[in-house]
């Protein structure tokens, strides 16, 4: 059976009448009709009367029909396109190559549909041409998805070493967590300890005490029990015997003497020296003190210092002198208040540091903004970016708000601790002259901007009365 070829209408026309099928090695007889050569062969060989054409019924004589060259030419072409194009599809309705395209209703088409058929009217266009643009589209939308998809490898990518980062920084912190809480819970028990300690020393200066005049007690009634004994006898004599034996008795004097308080007997409560309460309150003031930020290492900074301040020993003394000083003049420089600021600014963080004021009449402390102008009289608020307390006439101590606020200290501190939390915005005062906590004194709330450094005033010196120094000690002061 011959190949099948992609254009039914033709094809139907080029089947032979006899087999039906496309023409194989057609013969043209005189009629002009055409037949496969072996259909007009296998038809004749079965007829004894003279061969007659199937179609017009015709007397021929088909051994002298020549080939119908220009058919065979013609199927085999229709052929050679139907190999080159082994799946070309057909329209259903007509039967004729998809060959165009209908825009608006999305569809492949052939000719006859967009003329005749449900798609006339339609923006129409060759298939050909679509399948260009539809293949640049397709890789446009290709290079899109790839680029997205790289995107998203990238993010993920990203999102995978943010989880390794963060579970690697989670074992970093782990551990610090762990070392801290250790160091915390081995403080709790040596307070823990110290606490019992104390407890249990008193307990046993107590009991050692009491055991003590237990003995001595214990002691005089054993020879109060002899001398019972002695005189029971004596009591059982007669009359000439007990006359004879008491004149021997030792007088009264000499007779044990008994302790002070033998006689009168009180109920003993243990007092450990201190409440249950204050327990809690104890360790928390000295933990607070072990768990501040480490003391700040400052210095003086020379070129803000007042030209009567005078530093030493390494920048961390500051006191006024009687003289005026030559320095140069540069914006940094306090040219009016006797002011100095640590070499030191802070701009995030918690910050803590101290200032020995020892027994300085007045002074006063705390930290001003880098931007705060240094020319002329200080304006001591925080309004104008100035945080301080300070302590005049030996006695008075203030903290520098609007108005000014009178600190009821009821002890005179050496040294003042500085704390600064500069996200909480706070700055707190502490009197740090116990090593093992710290007395709060006062609290300034604010919303702190740029850099803050620590500032020192130590005020006029007040006709030499108010001479001694500002010291920054070293942490192990």
């Amino acid at each position: 059976m011959a190949r099948k070829m992609s254009f039914p209408v033709l094809e139907d026309q080029l089947r032979c009448p006899i087999c039906l099928d496309v023409f194989r090695e057609p013969l043209m007889l005189k009629c002009g009709h055409s037949y496969c050569k072996s259909c007009v062969m296998s038809l004749s060989g079965d007829l004894e009367n003279p061969f007659l054409c199937p179609v017009c019924r015709q007397e021929v004589d088909f051994s002298s029909s020549p080939p119908n060259v220009s058919l065979a030419c013609i199927i085999e072409t229709l052929q050679t396109m139907s190999d080159s194009e082994p799946n070309q599809e057909s329209c259903p309705d007509h039967h004729n190559p998809l060959s165009l395209y209908c825009e608006k209703d999305h569809q492949v088409i052939c000719g006859l549909c967009g003329i005749i058929g449900t798609h006339r009217q339609h923006q129409i266009t060759p298939v050909a041409s679509v399948y260009g643009r539809m293949k640049e589209e397709l890789s446009l939308l290709i290079t899109e998805v790839q680029a997205q998809k790289r995107s998203l490898e990238e993010h993920v990518s990203k999102l995978i070493n943010n989880k390794t980062r963060i579970v690697n920084e989670l074992d970093v912190f782990k551990c610090i967590i762990r070392k801290e809480f250790q160091e915390l819970h081995r403080y709790i028990e040596d307070e823990e300890t110290h606490f019992l300690e104390s407890t249990e020393r008193k307990a046993s200066n107590l009991i050692a005490s009491i055991e003590s005049q237990l003995q001595q007690t214990t002691e005089t009634l054993k020879q109060f029990v002899e001398i019972q004994n002695t005189l029971e006898i004596l009591n059982n004599e007669n009359h000439l015997n007990f006359i004879r034996k008491y004149g021997s008795l030792p007088p009264r004097s000499q007779l044990p003497q008994k302790h002070p308080t033998d006689g009168v007997f009180s109920a003993v409560s243990f007092k450990p020296g201190f409440r249950q309460d204050d327990i809690k309150i104890t360790v928390w003031k000295r933990m607070f003190r072990r768990v501040l930020p480490a003391p700040e290492i400052l210095k003086l900074d020379p070129m803000t210092a007042h030209p009567l301040l005078d530093l030493s020993k390494g920048d961390t003394v500051v006191q006024c002198r009687l003289l005026y000083t030559r320095r140069d003049s540069n914006p940094e420089r306090f040219d009016y208040s006797n002011c100095v600021l640590a070499n030191k600014g802070f701009s995030t963080g918690k910050h803590y540091w101290e200032i020995a004021v020892g027994a300085k009449q007045k002074w006063r402390l705390g930290i001003i903004k880098g931007t705060t102008s240094r020319k002329g009289k200080l304006q001591k608020s925080p309004d104008n970016g100035v945080w301080l307390i300070g302590l005049k006439e030996g006695k008075i101590y203030e903290a520098f708000t609007n108005p000014r606020v009178v600190l009821p200290l009821t002890t005179r501190p050496q040294k003042i601790g500085v704390f600064l939390d500069y996200e909480k915005g706070e700055l707190s005062f502490y009197n740090a002259d116990s090593p093992l906590e710290l007395i709060h004194i006062y609290t300034f709330p604010a919303e702190f901007q740029g850099k803050l450094y620590p500032l020192l005033d130590t005020c006029w010196q007040e006709r030499g009365t108010n001479t001694l120094p500002l010291v920054l000690p070293s942490p192990a002061m």
